[in-house]
């Protein structure tokens, strides 16, 4: 049965962050520019091009966001990853305060103001709030861009999308999609969801994992191996507190381990965020190292460096997620959808190789 023609696509977003922001700006630039396809793995997917997507609602809890057209939140402090379209139309979204829950940690504060959350104080929404705004929209897609560690504010914005019957994408490492409770709960309610933990365009996280099924492919023997990660946007300010990290740990490392040979004994794998750098910004550097033996048993290593501006790397990848959310919406499909999480994610529900989840992403958009 052929699916129902395209159409735009109303996106909602929790948390307008960094991430948030080069998302926005992405979708204003692929707008400009149609025959502008650098950058995306998909300019047309499935009949949805990237100038389809329409921010229809925004929460964030800082003062500086809250109140102002997305348009303009997406530039306010804290926020400092690249600007690479300034001038971006008016979404008619108008930031609504969010709940905070667990969604800021507590040691943000212990930091100048330029660089962490001030709490705006207007009232926090209930539920039955964010449904209704949902539906009010008529928003499509619900994208969670919370802060690492968010556990119950994650929760919280996954039971508004369920109630309004909304796609979900978690683009972040709590566990929603890859738990089997949640993704039976989005099963049932027949709301089609993608998680967990976007894996960005050319990140630490695929390279890793591209290298390590290199060594399996080509007989050599994975030791041990480390990627250390440092960055300076609010995201490593966060994950300063160690207590917020253990999902994110679990992700990283799981995405890496599924494709080894044979899984490393835990003292043999570092896979991680190692610390926080204020002058860099949005941009990540990532230092890997893997050792290993050869033929024969003789010892190698390889050592490498990456530096990438940390939330442009993830928004092709988001607007990629938008229109599969989408596209399993038209197709009624419900719960989890495999093969997007397989291919864009880092701790999706069903982990894949690479080029099994590209051939099974490839197949599912066609």
């Amino acid at each position: 049965m052929l699916s129902p023609e395209p159409r735009g696509i109303n996106v909602a977003i929790a948390g307008l962050g960094n991430c948030a922001s080069s998302l926005v700006q992405g979708i204003e630039h692929y707008r400009a520019g149609a025959n502008d396809t650098v950058g995306l793995m998909h300019y047309d997917l499935a009949g949805y091009l990237p100038s389809d997507i329409r921010i229809v609602a925004g929460w964030d809890v800082d003062r500086r966001k809250v109140g102002r057209d997305v348009a303009e939140a997406i530039f306010a402090k804290p926020n400092c990853t690249a600007v690479f379209c300034e001038e971006i139309e008016p979404t008619g979204a108008v930031v609504r305060m969010g709940r905070v829950l667990d969604g800021v940690a507590d040691h943000m504060a212990d930091h100048p103001e330029e660089r962490t959350f001030l709490l705006s104080d207007a009232p926090e929404p209930s539920k039955e709030d964010v449904v209704a705004v949902l539906r009010e929209t008529r928003a499509d897609v619900l994208m969670n861009y919370l802060p690492v560690g968010s556990q119950e504010a994650t929760e919280f914005y996954a039971e508004c999308a369920l109630e309004a019957g909304v796609a979900f994408v978690n683009n972040i490492p709590v566990f929603i999609a890859s738990n089997p409770e949640w993704a039976d709960r989005f099963t049932r309610a027949g709301v089609p969801i993608i998680g967990d933990d976007i894996k960005a365009q050319l990140g630490a996280t695929i390279v890793h994992r591209v290298l390590t099924d290199l060594f399996k492919k080509r007989g050599v023997k994975l030791e041990r191996t480390y990627q250390l990660n440092t960055g300076g946007n609010t995201d490593f300010l966060n994950m300063l507190n160690r207590s917020r990290l253990a999902s994110k740990k679990e992700s990283k490392t799981e995405a890496v381990q599924a494709v080894a040979q044979r899984r490393l004994e835990n003292e043999n794998i570092h896979v991680g965020p190692s610390d926080y750098v204020a002058w860099q910004n949005d941009n990540k550097v990532c230092f890997l190292r893997m050792e290993g033996q050869l033929f024969g048993g003789v010892p190698m290593n390889l050592e490498l460096r990456l530096s990438v501006e940390d939330s442009p790397n993830s928004a092709g990848v988001a607007i990629d997620m938008i229109r599969c959310a989408k596209l399993a919406a038209d197709r009624k499909l419900a719960g989890p959808v495999v093969p997007a999480a397989a291919w864009f994610c880092k701790h999706p529900g069903q982990q894949m190789t690479d080029d099994e989840a590209y051939a099974a992403f490839e197949a599912f958009i066609q």
